[in-house]
């Protein structure tokens, strides 16, 4: 027998059906660091089906085109949580980190995933915006300081912050490995790993 074949077969999410962690906060607040760390260890643990989406991302591909209104930033928002909905219908793992600044349209991603039968979890990344402009990781506090751009979420747009999530994590109060181990307990009470 060789190594390979004494190593464990990839094991799936407990649940089987799936299920959406939907990562929210401001920019630079740490969402998708702490997406991507998270599905470093789950993967580690042999966790498979584990897929990432990141709103940035997801914007330059599924959504080019689209502005920074209300309508377009919904409609992103839509978009995302539907492809995230359709992975976790089918047994996926989905971290999704996505400002998605309003409720409303937060909860109707959540609805997304309770008419496929997929769960959703709602995490609020709830970092300052003060220690998010000292990130500022794509530097769009400076742009918006130096009157380059308008409507920044959180400074001069709207960000409806949740008001019941399964987890509130404080990115600047622990480090990286503290807030994956928060949000590695929240799934772990939830039965999804």
């Amino acid at each position: 027998m060789t190594a390979l074949d004494e190593r464990q077969p990839p094991r799936p999410p407990r649940s089987g059906a799936g299920a959406t962690v939907w990562l929210t906060g401001l920019p630079s607040a740490g969402k998708t660091t702490l997406a991507t760390a998270l599905a470093e260890r789950l993967r580690a643990d042999g966790v498979a089906g584990v897929e990432l989406l990141d709103g940035d991302e997801v914007r330059e591909f599924l959504s080019k085109g689209l502005g920074f209104d209300r309508e377009d930033r919904d409609t992103n928002v839509l978009r995302i949580g539907w492809v995230a909905a359709t992975l976790a219908k089918h047994g996926v793992l989905v971290l999704a980190s996505v400002i998605s600044p309003y409720a409303e349209t937060r909860a109707g991603v959540a609805k997304l995933h309770d008419d496929r039968g997929a769960g959703f979890v709602e995490i609020y990344v709830a970092t300052p915006v003060e220690v998010c402009s000292e990130r500022d990781v794509k530097g769009l506090y400076a742009r918006q300081r130096s009157g380059e751009m308008t409507g920044l979420t959180g400074v001069d747009a709207p960000y409806e912050a949740p008001t019941s999530p399964a987890a509130v994590i404080k990115t600047q109060d622990q480090t990286l490995a503290e807030s994956v181990d928060q949000l590695y307990a929240v799934l772990q009470a939830r039965g999804l790993v």
